[in-house]
């Protein structure tokens, strides 16, 4: 496998190979042969990691069903979901709890499809299972999961722009920090960096919650909530006409005359190694720009030419960014 962009049948052909692992490295006759193979697999590509992780999540989610199921006459007077071979979360639960697995999808507890995105080497725009259509940012994790009565995207990093299909039975749930974006059908883009998030309103309607213990807030087109970990409620505010938040959708990353320390989360998102500030001073600096986002690897070691900064390195190998002192004026 190369670095080229991956196809649907890639990932779906990943995903199918992850899930026959993850069963097979649970299984009490597994060889060492098979582990061998395994590590092969695993260590071949990076989304073979990452799909291997996530059927894992499932695994332990499927770990703890109740182990009882109900009377196979109950069973046998509904009519059994159709599941899918790959990308299904209950392709692993129905190897190891067959009747656990169908009682956790019609209580709600197992989705019927489980499906991973990532944007690796340039942005991804894709279709979820229910028709809805995500583009993905740089540097994106989402997945996508249908319950029986909902349906839900966990965005595990990065940002991602939602087009909802309107389905008022099946509310589309958006799980981003330790919040949550609810709607119907609309139009949405959702930023994430540690544990900051975003969320802009384009179209329609949507609820939005900082958390799972206090209430939500409503957002009407052209408003923006923003929380983060340990906010009550989310800050509200409208968003402002020359808002170049969504630049990202055309591989641009626009900085409009913005501190360094607002700066810096903006461009971050996209480095192995973020950049970090010496102190409060420097990030007071403004810098504005349009980057494309091929190139933001080269943003901060240019950023010496244009500002009065220079460049130090932590403990860590992280870029930091240091102030120039301003020279006393003589005499």
């Amino acid at each position: 496998m190369t670095d080229q962009p991956i196809s649907e049948a890639e990932y779906d052909a990943i995903t199918d190979a992850a899930a026959h692992w993850c069963m097979r490295m649970h299984a009490s006759d597994c060889t060492m042969a098979e582990r061998q193979a395994f590590t092969h697999w695993h260590d071949a590509h990076p989304l073979h990691a990452f799909e291997y992780a996530a059927m894992l999540e499932i695994w332990d989610v499927a770990d703890h069903l109740p182990r009882s199921t109900p009377a196979p006459v109950v069973l046998a007077s509904r009519p059994r979901p159709r599941w899918r071979t790959y990308a299904v979360a209950a392709t692993i639960c129905l190897a190891a709890l067959p009747l656990a697995a169908f009682t956790g999808w019609e209580a709600g507890w197992l989705p019927s499809s489980y499906k991973h995105f990532q944007a690796v080497n340039g942005l991804r725009s894709v279709t979820l299972g229910d028709g809805s259509q995500v583009e993905l940012n740089l540097g994106t994790e989402l997945v996508y999961s249908a319950y029986k009565d909902r349906r839900q995207v966990k965005l595990k990093k990065g940002e991602a722009f939602f087009k909802v299909t309107h389905d008022s039975d099946h509310p589309f749930i958006v799980q981003a920090g330790d919040g949550q974006v609810r709607v119907t059908g609309t139009q949405f883009n959702v930023w994430t960096y540690e544990d900051q998030v975003r969320v802009m309103l384009l179209e329609g309607s949507v609820q939005i919650a900082s958390d799972s213990v206090h209430g939500s807030v409503p957002l009407t087109p052209g408003m923006q909530a923003s929380y983060q970990r340990g906010d009550a409620t989310p800050r509200v505010a409208s968003i402002q006409p020359n808002d170049a938040a969504l630049a990202w959708r055309t591989g641009k990353l626009v900085l409009d005359n913005l501190a360094l320390a607002d700066a810096l989360p903006l461009i971050n998102r996209y480095l192995d190694k973020p950049a970090m500030l010496a102190d409060a001073g420097t990030g007071t600096i403004r810098i504005g720009g349009i980057y494309n986002l091929s190139e933001v690897n080269n943003l901060i070691p240019s950023l010496p030419k244009v500002l009065p900064v220079y460049l130090t390195q932590n403990q860590d190998g992280n870029p930091v960014l240091n102030s120039i002192p301003r020279k006393a004026p003589k005499g």
